[in-house]
């Protein structure tokens, strides 16, 4: 009932300011696109990304990994999986020596076949989430913490990490501000649906 309620409001609002499309739908995005005004990224803003996150701006940065999966499936809820993947876990940092055998026996990915070796990675090959993690390990031998993905759990060996090259500010410049417009968006439209479910909300209270 309320998403109904936020969208009546909406609609309600785009006849208010005269917004009219073909379709409902149509008309919400037009009224989005008009209220909902994001202003530009600043270059200090732009600058500032940048400086805090050097090594989303890293060219040829590469890694080559292993890995040992436990897959999210529909029927195993994540607690009962990190209940496999913990004691793989504490059991090849113990003795990494056992680390291929342990995905032959274990892994949910075909990797599993070939000791759990993914080759060579870069950032682009990979989930965010998993190439987040060798940045941040920043070493080689076994990340000391389940991977969380969304395909699930891994135990990750870096076999070999290389930082590469910065690029220069003026060349990410365009994508940072990009990145920025982009999440400010994300950031304004939810402000704006709160506010209208908030009204929607004590509109709601007060018919009752």
């Amino acid at each position: 009932m309320q998403l109904q309620r936020i969208r009546a409001r909406l609609l309600e609002r785009a006849a208010a300011l005269g917004i009219e499309r073909d379709t409902e739908e149509a008309t919400i995005d037009a009224l989005l696109e008009r209220e909902v005004a994001v202003p530009p990224p600043t270059d200090a803003e732009c600058r500032r990304f940048y400086a805090q996150h050097p090594q989303r701006f890293r060219a040829g940065a590469l890694a080559e990994a292993d890995h040992i999966l436990f897959a999210v499936t529909g029927g195993v809820p994540l607690a009962a999986l990190r209940e496999r993947a913990e004691p793989a876990l504490r059991e090849v940092l113990a003795a990494p020596d056992t680390f291929a055998a342990r995905a032959a026996e274990l892994s949910n990915c075909p990797s599993g076949r070939v000791g759990g070796s993914l080759g060579q990675i870069a950032r682009e090959s990979v989930v965010p989430e998993f190439w987040q993690a060798i940045e941040s390990f920043g070493a080689t031998g076994i990340i000391p913490k389940l991977v969380q993905t969304r395909y699930g759990l891994h135990v990750v060996r870096v076999a070999r990490y290389v930082t590469g090259d910065l690029l220069p500010y003026e060349a990410v410049a365009e994508r940072i501000a990009a990145h920025l417009t982009d999440r400010n968006l994300r950031v304004a439209l939810r402000d704006y649906a709160h506010t209208i479910a908030h009204d929607a909300l004590d509109e709601g209270a007060h018919t009752h």
